[in-house]
């Protein structure tokens, strides 16, 4: 299923601050994500509208099995052509900055052919 490139950004977001923190509240995001409070209120509306998150009564958002699907998949594509861009020379803020725009622009066959030409070539 596709999704919006914000959604996709907010579901990466949550995944990598509960491998990091353990737990995520709305504040996290906010604090990582740089947005206001209502803008952040609003997305985690449409992600839990959505099934992509649930949160508690304590507030606490995890990802459905939908959501970190989506979460896992662009996590992958960014940490992988990060560390592709890295590898060719590019400096680690701008690979991440440039990998960031393109793990969602990407079609899945172009990213897993990067994906299997950068995996063979650091196997050599």
């Amino acid at each position: 299923m596709k999704i919006q490139e914000s959604a996709e950004n907010y579901l990466e977001c949550i995944l990598m601050l509960q491998q990091q923190q353990g737990q995520v509240r709305s504040i996290d995001i906010v604090n990582r994500m740089g947005f206001s409070k209502p803008s952040i209120s609003i997305a985690m509306k449409q992600l839990r509208e959505g099934n992509y998150i649930d949160m508690d009564e304590n507030n606490l958002i995890t990802l459905t099995e939908a959501g970190r699907e989506i979460a896992e998949r662009i996590f992958e594509r960014h940490q992988t052509l990060a560390n592709m861009l890295i590898r060719l020379g590019v400096g680690e803020e701008t690979a991440f900055e440039d990998a960031c725009k393109l793990e969602h622009d990407l079609s899945e066959e172009s990213f897993m052919a990067i994906k299997n030409l950068y995996l063979k070539h650091i196997a050599d």
